[in-house]
């Protein structure tokens, strides 16, 4: 007769004086020891010996699940597994499992810290709102539910975080299930526009001529340091991306040849391509520099932070923009309308098309070229570049009043 739960339940826990031991179907049975305890078991042959393997004891698991679980690991015979074999080996997995957190130091130590330049931000977002909720979490128990339940609570703060943590996260991920560290991303088809209601706006701020001569009288006029007020001017001038110049060490500038070399891990193209940049050097920015070298003798860096050698970090330029509008709603009485440093790289693009051919403005700003042109035209183009250069100058400097 097969096993009940009355039967189960008048055996369990009832001091006997002999073992019993009672068959259900499928393999499964009980064995009853002499304290009562009642422990499942799976009885089968593999490789023509007989084993038994103990599944649980009632009731810590029910009658139902232990024959679910009987008819599962009877399923590794038809593949031709040992099911005892097949059940440890889940047993270790379930014991090492990789923990969110865990996931996340080994794909940002081998991916993130090479590849990212806001690496220090995005760890840093991880270890604020991602750790405290989930770090200790299986990775793989981590369900698409709660992921979500995380990202749209950041949401209501910050959506540009909620934003970061989304596509890094979906990185990591990915990252763990290409390594088998993991064996699903549940959310790899999330996007921040769809699913979070976060939308972008495009910036498409860029200084009008008056703006450009507003800015230029507050780089003279206002209280930043004198290095703040190149790192901005050289900024408006070359309309690199500021972590370009941030990251520059005085090796990258040759004044002999008059090139501003710019390493590959320097520029976000860069990374794809591993090619530097190339950017002349002309008459003004060579006094530029010059003056910058002379602030700092011992760093190999050119820029520093405000206190120590360090090189200057991201939050460094936060705080720029509003220096120099502060100066210009002070004495001008005029509200600028808000701005960015990487509104000053749109600016200078803006005008290399006044200046130049549209693909050395490009290179200019150290875009890749479209198509083939980038694989097959291997031309620097510094002469193009430096006269475009100097015309910039040449505007800026008739706008200019000091």
């Amino acid at each position: 007769m097969a096993l009940s739960d009355s039967w189960l339940k008048a055996h369990v826990g009832k001091t006997i004086d002999k073992r019993i031991e009672k068959s259900d179907s499928h393999g499964l049975s009980v064995r009853v020891t002499t304290k009562g305890k009642v422990i499942f078991q799976l009885r089968y042959r593999f490789d023509g010996k007989p084993v038994r393997l103990d599944l649980g004891s009632y009731p810590t698991i029910s009658l139902k699940q232990a024959r679910q679980e009987a008819f599962r690991l009877k399923g590794f015979l038809e593949e031709g597994r040992d099911p005892k074999i097949a059940k440890q080996l889940e047993k270790q997995e379930l014991s090492s499992a990789i923990t969110v957190q865990e996931l996340f130091h080994s794909w940002y130590e081998s991916y993130c810290l090479v590849n990212k330049t806001m690496h220090k931000e995005i760890k840093r977002s991880f270890e604020l709102y991602v750790f405290p909720e989930l770090g200790a979490l299986p990775a793989n128990d981590v369900s698409i539910h709660i992921w979500l339940k995380l990202l749209e609570d950041k949401v209501k703060s910050s959506p540009s975080i909620a934003d970061r943590i989304l596509v890094n996260a979906k990185q990591m991920l990915s990252w763990g299930v290409r390594r088998e560290l993991i064996n699903k991303n549940p959310i790899a088809q999330l996007t921040a526009k769809k699913d979070l209601q976060i939308k972008t706006v495009t910036n498409d701020r860029s200084f009008s001529d008056d703006e450009i001569r507003l800015f230029l009288e507050a780089i003279h006029h206002s209280r930043m340091a004198r290095k703040n007020k190149i790192f901005l001017k050289l900024c408006l001038i070359y309309g690199c991306r500021n972590g370009e110049l941030r990251r520059c060490k005085k090796e990258h500038f040759n004044f002999t040849d008059g090139i501003w070399t710019v390493p590959p891990e320097n520029h976000k193209v860069g990374k794809i391509t591993k090619k530097p940049l190339l950017r002349p050097i002309t008459p003004e920015i060579k006094a530029l520099l010059e003056e910058v070298f002379s602030f700092n003798k011992n760093s190999e860096y050119v820029f520093l932070n405000a206190n120590g050698d360090t090189m200057m970090g991201r939050s460094a330029t936060l705080s720029l923009p509003y220096n120099i509008s502060q100066w210009i709603r002070k004495n001008k009485k005029i509200e600028l309308e808000h701005w960015s440093v990487h509104d000053l790289r749109k600016t200078a693009r803006t005008n290399f098309s006044q200046l130049t051919e549209p693909h050395v403005a490009e290179i200019m700003l150290g875009h890749k070229l479209a198509g083939q042109w980038q694989v097959y035209d291997l031309y620097d183009y510094i002469k193009e570049q430096k006269e475009a250069l100097l015309k910039w100058c040449e505007k800026l400097s008739s706008l200019d009043k000091i």
